[in-house]
């Protein structure tokens, strides 16, 4: 058996450092790096793209909606074209930095409101599908599992890699419940490691009300701005590679 572990990383500004990424790619194998829109800048960019070659992880652009002050977690009213040419703009400037570091760029991850928004609303989807393959047709595209955005990217002719995620509480009908209401975060160590095994192990995930939701998935999404993020990587990786999972970046050929 064979997992990607993904996590949100590069979303430092300026001065204000954000999330525990120095720490966290030792023990990830995949990097989903804010392109500047919803969190990141240029020299932050620079950087993360570097720290990634170095610890040999996977590198994926993350573009969200230009909303920095509400961090891409609020839905804009855009039109498709919109959202398309905003996915390319972000897709362009990331790889750019890749090329200058000479890593390949493996994926692309939308973030926050605009990853929810694909993983529902076709339309959404399509456009974001449509930019990722005009501008990187060779890298995957991660999307949440049995989403729209996974469907529009197997559509289109994409790679897809569906993810899970190790400390979001699911609904019934798979989707992510809205970080608005109580309790959506995972936080003990306990019930993320325990969530991540029922994915791994038995491709099922509890829901909100206890029910039991099938799911399979390629990776497994970490928060960079969580709680102790780094040290429960660590421990999930190594109880995973204990188990005898292999935990390797989605790009990469076995």
């Amino acid at each position: 058996m064979r997992i990607d572990l993904n996590a949100d990383v590069g979303e430092s500004f300026g001065t204000f450092k954000i999330g525990e990424d120095n720490e966290l790619f030792p023990h990830i194998t995949s990097a989903n790096i804010a392109c500047g829109f919803h969190a990141g800048d240029f020299n932050v960019m620079q950087e993360t793209v570097k720290r990634a070659k170095e610890h040999g992880v996977g590198v994926g652009a993350h573009p969200g909606y230009p909303d920095l002050q509400g961090f891409g977690r609020r839905v804009l009213q855009m039109a498709p074209r919109e959202i398309y040419n905003c996915v390319v703009y972000q897709i362009g400037a990331l790889r750019i930095f890749c090329d200058i570091h000479g890593v390949p760029l493996q994926h692309v991850k939308p973030h926050g409101a605009l990853y929810n928004a694909a993983a529902e609303n076709t339309v959404v989807a399509e456009a974001v599908a449509e930019a990722v393959y005009d501008s990187a047709a060779d890298v995957y595209l991660f999307g949440l599992t049995n989403s729209e955005l996974v469907k529009a990217g197997q559509k289109i002719g994409l790679k897809t890699a569906s993810e899970a995620f190790a400390d979001r509480v699911y609904t019934d009908d798979g989707r992510l419940c809205s970080r608005l209401l109580p309790n959506a975060v995972l936080n003990s160590f306990d019930d993320i490691l325990g969530q991540v095994k029922e994915i791994v192990f038995n491709k099922r995930v509890k829901t909100q009300s206890g029910q039991w939701l099938p799911m399979k998935a390629d990776t497994i999404c970490f928060h960079g701005d969580g709680e102790n993020v780094a040290h429960h990587t660590m421990l999930i990786r190594k109880a995973l590679e204990e188990a005898r999972i292999l935990v390797e970046s989605i790009g990469k050929e076995i």
